[in-house]
């Protein structure tokens, strides 16, 4: 298992980024361990969640503190599809503190879709005190563009991902509703060797996860 909190957060440094967000599908259970590890080598993890919506469209959730997004984990928990994982198939679903040592396991296949709406998800997280928006919008599975065909303006969202940059043209020309969101391409990263080096700037104030909230939203 590649994807450890050390692993992780010190390829980031390597990488030269300043800032990640650990967004795992539909848990932020690893988030403590990664961001203790960010603290001690100055690295920015803000916590979060790669949330699956009742629609199956793959949404980025975002939190200022661990709290937070530990909040918005027990809510997503009591609203998903209970189905025990099958480890020979899916793989373990391991939790692991700072020093990268296994100290649970979850029970539950974590990609099943929630009972959560994309259509409330936004209002919602915010109601968390963190901010949501769809991911890999550009990817033909998955995503808000791939299942309903576009992105409703009453869904709230102030931002959208993109997996590759240079479909954004074209998306412009067929969804004009892009030119009112900002758009970020990350990594997107879920094994060490995806991980990208520092191409992508965000402008905010600073480096904490309130101003990069703050500058997403």
């Amino acid at each position: 298992m590649d994807m450890t909190p050390n692993n992780l957060v010190n390829m980031a440094k390597l990488l030269g980024l300043d800032v990640i967000a650990l967004t795992d599908h539909n848990t932020s259970r690893n988030c403590a361990a990664a961001m203790t590890v960010g603290r001690e080598i100055g690295l920015t993890v803000i916590p979060g969640m790669e949330l699956t919506t009742a629609e199956d469209i793959h949404a980025v959730c975002l939190f200022p503190t661990l709290e937070k997004a530990m909040a918005w984990d027990a809510y997503v928990d009591a609203h998903r599809i209970k189905i025990r994982n099958r480890p020979d198939i899916y793989g373990r679903q391991v939790l692991m503190n700072e020093n990268d040592e296994e100290v649970g396991e979850l029970e539950h296949l974590l990609l099943p879709a929630t009972e959560i709406p994309i259509t409330s998800a936004y209002q919602t997280v915010k109601s968390f005190g963190g901010i949501c928006f769809p991911a890999h919008i550009d990817r033909d599975s998955l995503s808000i563009l791939s299942v309903l065909g576009e992105i409703d303006a009453a869904c709230g969202f102030k931002t959208a991902e993109l997996a590759d940059k240079s479909k954004l043209e074209a998306l412009r020309r067929l969804h004009p509703i892009l030119d009112t969101l900002h758009l970020v391409t990350d990594s997107d990263a879920h094994y060490l060797e995806n991980m990208r080096d520092a191409e992508n700037v965000l402008e905010a104030e600073d480096n904490s996860p309130e101003a990069v909230l703050r500058a997403l939203d």
